[in-house]
């Protein structure tokens, strides 16, 4: 299903990032200033690691995989492969949107414990409403990008940092390139967290961006999965680490603003996933019917949400699973290769 540049590269932005993009910088720039283990370099340049350039590798390695692989060795639509690979889907699923939950007092303090559930509840209903057809998660897509560069440059101006204030901003952003090597493996257990946490996007935003892939070579796509995204990344970061640097606080309509994108955000990534892991079970909208496939979706989702409030559940489970998929996929398809390479000509 191949899609124009701008629509490609919006369905890249947007499906592979969440509100977490939004919500968690401002709330982890005094940490990363504050802990001696991320002393090697600046909180931009630590945050940015933690989102950008080298992570995107884990979804350019799975795409790859998609597009050109799995066609010959169809290894998920193994029963058992196919069986983790949807549950993984529908647990990050459900952690996307209990990340919203945890983060919406930092930004609108004066929210109710029930009014956050209800946005949540909300919020993954229009997730499940939006995956019943593909135009719309097309379009939201798009409209999801212009509003988060409208975000950008609302947020630019409203801190007064000029372009001056923004280039040296994001000047610190070299610390990171600089230090390249020490973002590979954990460096602390909330790094580690981050790293299971991508692991269990890269199986499943590897399946759907392949689905959208056309007339790409393998290097066009690879810096199309690196640079891309990493641009607006960088840009964002920047903004928010001027805030941090001069103790400037958010406007309270900036704050509500922020959580209105970070919400289209969240719609954004579950009704791809939605749509994804019902595509691959079978259960689409035209075989159940609208009302009981939206019905299903927000049932199954908003249970997982409040399991990971009120049990042990952690993201780390899940991307623990997909590292195990991960050597699972790798040793069957050192198995077909031994096979195709043994059978007589």
């Amino acid at each position: 299903m191949p899609l124009s540049l701008l629509g490609f590269m919006a369905l890249l932005f947007t499906s592979g990032l969440d509100v977490g993009l939004i919500m968690l910088p401002l709330t982890e720039f005094p940490l990363y200033a504050r802990e001696p283990v991320y002393a090697f370099a600046n909180p931009l340049a630590i945050a940015f690691g933690f989102w950008g350039f080298l992570v995107w590798g884990f979804y350019f390695l799975t795409t790859f995989y998609f597009l050109a692989i799995e066609p010959h060795v169809r290894l998920f639509e193994i029963p058992s492969v196919k069986l983790v690979n949807n549950l993984v889907i529908i647990g990050t699923c459900a952690f996307t949107a209990h990340l919203l939950w945890r983060n919406l007092p930092f930004y609108v303090p004066s929210i109710g414990e029930a009014s956050r559930y209800a946005v949540v509840a909300l919020t993954v209903l229009m997730s499940a409403l939006t995956s019943t057809h593909i135009r719309y998660v097309r379009v939201l897509s798009v409209w999801s990008m212009w509003l988060f560069g409208t975000l950008v440059a609302v947020m630019w101006l409203a801190s007064g940092m000029g372009v001056g204030g923004f280039a040296h901003s994001a000047a610190s952003l070299g610390s990171y390139f600089a230090n390249l090597p020490r973002f590979v493996v954990p460096m602390s257990d909330y790094h580690a967290f981050y790293l299971f946490w991508w692991f269990s996007w890269s199986i499943m935003i590897g399946q759907f961006v392949s689905r959208f892939v056309g007339g790409l070579r393998t290097w066009q796509l690879a810096v199309a999965l690196l640079v891309i995204p990493s641009i607006p990344l960088g840009a964002w970061f920047s903004v928010l680490y001027f805030y941090f640097r001069q103790d400037t606080p958010v406007h309270p309509l900036l704050a509500t603003a922020m959580v209105v994108v970070g919400i289209v955000f969240v719609i954004n990534s579950l009704d791809s996933l939605i749509r994804l892991y019902s595509d691959n079970l079978g259960f689409t909208a035209r075989r159940l019917g609208t009302g009981r496939y939206v019905a299903a979706n927000w049932l199954l989702i908003y249970s997982l949400v409040l399991a990971f409030q009120f049990t042990p559940l952690r993201i780390e489970w899940i991307g623990l699973v997909v590292i195990g998929l991960y050597a699972a996929v790798y040793l069957l398809l050192l198995r077909w290769w031994r096979a195709r390479r043994w059978v007589p000509a």
